[in-house]
């Protein structure tokens, strides 16, 4: 079975190192002798999914393209990316579908529910690309002199580990260099069990490249190290295999500090690029690509907004690009206005989500007090004076908050019903190094070193008792369908 599988990763003998010791991945370099005058093979890996649910919500590995575009500029290396998420990939037998604003369900198969998560009744699964089809992709590219891998949730750490041992099955002794959140988050449980030789901490690229150079044995054509995100060079979304859709990131960073939020652990600063900068590479992918959608991935975009998205806004309605705009990491409700809403809407963003938290006090001082009682509403008006439909407008709610009454959730999921708009459940998961994370552990939830399996959203969910099965289950069928919109209709 898979897990039997993934249980032999950590018992196999490599080397590891990190960052951050500086000390030199000298079998790396070894494994590298004898090869310097041919071009350098570099291969770039998006893992499996393994997880209760999963689902293609705008999801592109924007890290992972965003080291290939700076590797890329030296003539001695040669990219290759295995994308386990890339649900429009080729050779799948079975195609999937897909909304009309690009999002939509990722290929799945059900596996051994892990024995820690065995109290949670439901269904676990790795989503993505089936191994047969990993393993003819390995088959298709020529012996990596180097391997990038990238991991978002620490608890989706399992799909690092099947695709560092088939990897290895296939390869041999060659370099693993493993990054991302999870890395960057837990970097001793990743050096531990994943599999990779080489834990690298942080999301800036800056550093990235001299690693690289050092695990090459310094033969890299470039000495051009990166430049500030400023002046970065953009992501190499040309090698995803479909593009209809594209993320796309304005800034880096988030000033707020909310209790549940990892943001200010993996940068810390707040930076946003030039408005030419971020239309030129929207109106690129358009033409040159035929992208259709595009999805935000900024934490705070709607910040110094005078400066920066209303610029940007009015620079993409000049310029009238065949395009459509969403925003699944969610809007500062307080920041729309009537001129905000009203270039939304010439802009054609079409998918708004606008991140309300909760309608309880206590809720929203963990969100760092940046919404006030009213902004929803006044937002909704304004959206609504600038042609959207309230029905098309998602709020994120938080469910599963340590301490969050049950009542207090239903409470706040009717009051969107009843403003006409579509709550939208944004699940608790245990960050490590965030406030919440932090409460946990001294109050005995969580242990320091808990399986990060025990972080996943649902899991945590059942297994701490915050939340019941059933009142779980009567949360989520409020927030969906009439039958939530009627009952809050009669609260009134």
């Amino acid at each position: 079975g898979v897990y039997g599988l993934l249980d032999r990763v950590g018992s196999s003998p490599t080397f590891r190192t990190s960052l951050t010791s500086r000390e030199r991945p000298d079998s790396a370099v070894s494994f590298l002798k004898g090869h310097m005058s041919r071009p350098k093979n570099i291969l770039l890996v998006n893992p499996w999914i393994f997880d209760f649910t999963a689902y293609d919500f705008w999801l592109r590995p924007l890290g992972l393209l965003s080291i290939a575009s700076l590797l890329r500029n030296d003539k001695n290396i040669r990219l290759h990316l295995i994308d386990c998420l890339d649900r429009h990939h080729p050779l799948l037998e079975k195609k999937l579908g897909t909304k009309p604003d690009g999002r939509g369900s990722f290929p799945k198969e059900e596996v051994v529910k892990p024995s820690v998560l065995n109290e949670v009744p439901r269904k676990f699964s790795r989503y993505g690309i089936p191994v047969p089809l990993f393993l003819h992709q390995l088959e298709l590219i020529p012996v990596p002199d180097l391997v990038l891998i990238t991991c978002t949730m620490t608890y989706w750490y399992p799909g690092v580990q099947l695709a560092v041992e088939l990897i290895r099955k296939k390869f041999g002794r060659i370099p693993v260099v493993l990054g991302g959140i999870y890395a960057t988050l837990m970097p001793e449980h990743a050096r531990r069990v994943s599999g990779a030789d080489i834990i690298f901490q942080g999301l800036g690229e800056n550093a990235f490249i001299p690693l690289v150079k050092e695990i090459l044995g310094d033969v890299l054509d470039s000495n051009e190290d990166h430049r500030s995100f400023e002046d970065s060079t953009w992501p190499a979304c040309d090698l995803l295999s479909e593009k209809d859709m594209l993320p796309v990131l304005t800034s880096k960073g988030c000033p707020f500090r909310c209790s549940f939020c990892a943001s200010p652990l993996l940068f810390k600063g707040f930076e946003q690029r030039r408005t030419s900068s971020v239309v030129s590479e929207i109106e690129y992918h358009s033409q040159e690509h035929g992208t259709r959608h595009f999805a935000f991935y900024d934490d705070a975009l709607l910040l110094n907004k005078k400066d920066h998205i209303i610029p940007i806004l009015k620079e993409l309605v000049k310029r009238k690009l065949p395009v459509s705009f969403h925003t699944p990491n969610g809007l500062h409700v307080r920041e729309v206005d009537l001129e905000l809403a009203a270039l939304f809407r010439k802009a054609n963003f079409q998918t708004l989500f606008l991140s309300q938290e909760s309608f309880d006090q206590k809720v929203l001082a963990k969100a760092g007090s940046k919404v006030s009682t009213g902004d929803l509403e006044k937002a909704l008006t304004h959206l609504e004076g600038a042609g959207y439909r309230r029905r098309d407008i998602n709020v994120y709610l938080m469910m599963g908050l340590p301490g969050q009454d049950v009542s207090a959730i239903k409470d706040s999921i009717r009051h969107v019903h009843r403003l006409g708009a579509v709550p939208r459940l944004a699940y608790f998961s245990p960050v490590p190094g965030t406030e919440e994370w932090q409460r946990l552990v001294n109050k005995g939830y969580l242990s320091q070193d808990a399986d990060p399996l025990l972080h996943n959203k649902i899991a945590f969910a059942y297994l701490t008792g915050n939340i019941s099965p059933r009142d779980f289950e009567e949360i989520k069928a409020l927030a969906s369908g009439a039958a939530g919109r009627a009952e809050s209709k009669n609260c009134v």
